[in-house]
């Protein structure tokens, strides 16, 4: 596949076409596509391709193939008793909303200028939750949140941290996963009681991508720094970004952190 994001882009609407004749599908910009009148951000495609060139062709049609399967295609019109068990929450940049109508998603406003939107959790993909399916559903994003943290908290009962060391006599505290959801545990409503007695109290969290959680000490401040620096690293090169700001945990919450901290 190619690296450069409108050639990227071409070659991927050239498999679409291959893949799936009967879809109408055109390019509208460097890094996004309408299909069927629906616009696809092709940023995350690009970003999984070029952590794994060797395989960038069978990634695309993988993704492409599930993206358009029946079973996708159905989520839409899901009922409720059959999606409520389904439903997760995800943190996302507020950035999203600059390619889609906030109206259009399911979502509570949250902090680090983000917000908690909620997916369907099917077997090969995620796929987001309207506005539209919440009012058919009866449901409110409050009531939304609800159930989907619920869910998160019976997904994975048990979790494991891998402890780390520093040398400049921080700690940090590491999950991965890998499910989709580890950037996601900093929702979970005892992630203090779990991580506070191993941190020495209030801690802060990076999740740079969907896929990377990491809870640390606050102090001291060449620590913090030091992993600030790689935080923004994976920050632009991850798949799926979600924010280079990090998180304050406290027993009464999550809050913010000052965005030049970043």
């Amino acid at each position: 596949m190619p690296k450069e994001p409108e050639a990227f882009a071409e070659k991927v609407l050239e498999l679409l076409h291959r893949l799936k004749p009967q879809i109408d599908a055109r390019l509208t910009g460097p890094q996004e596509l309408v299909v069927n009148g629906r616009r696809l951000d092709l940023e995350n495609l690009h970003r999984l391709v070029n952590a794994d060139t060797e395989r960038g062709v069978e990634i695309v049609e993988q993704y492409l193939d599930h993206l358009f399967d029946e079973e996708t295609l159905g989520v839409a019109a899901m009922p409720w008793d059959i999606a409520k068990t389904r439903i997760m929450p995800r943190i996302q940049p507020n950035t999203i909303f600059k390619h889609l109508s906030e109206e259009m998603v399911a979502h509570i406003p949250w902090v680090n200028e983000t917000s908690v939107v909620f997916v369907i959790d099917m077997p090969h993909m995620t796929v987001s939750v309207t506005t539209e399916q919440m009012v058919r559903w009866g449901m409110t994003p409050e009531e939304l949140e609800e159930v989907a943290r619920a869910n998160l908290e019976r997904y994975t009962p048990e979790l494991e941290f891998r402890a780390m060391e520093s040398q400049e006599g921080g700690r940090a505290m590491v999950l991965a996963l890998q499910d989709g959801y580890d950037a996601s545990r900093l929702l979970l409503s005892h992630l203090f009681e779990a991580l506070a007695p191993r941190l020495g109290g209030d801690f802060l969290v990076a999740t740079p991508s969907r896929d990377m959680f990491l809870a640390m000490s606050p102090n001291p401040m060449d620590f913090v720094k030091k992993v600030q620096g790689r935080v923004n690293h994976d920050y632009l090169r991850l798949p799926y970004p979600i924010t280079n700001r990090l998180f304050y945990v406290t027993r009464d919450g999550v809050a913010g952190t000052d965005s030049k901290a970043a």
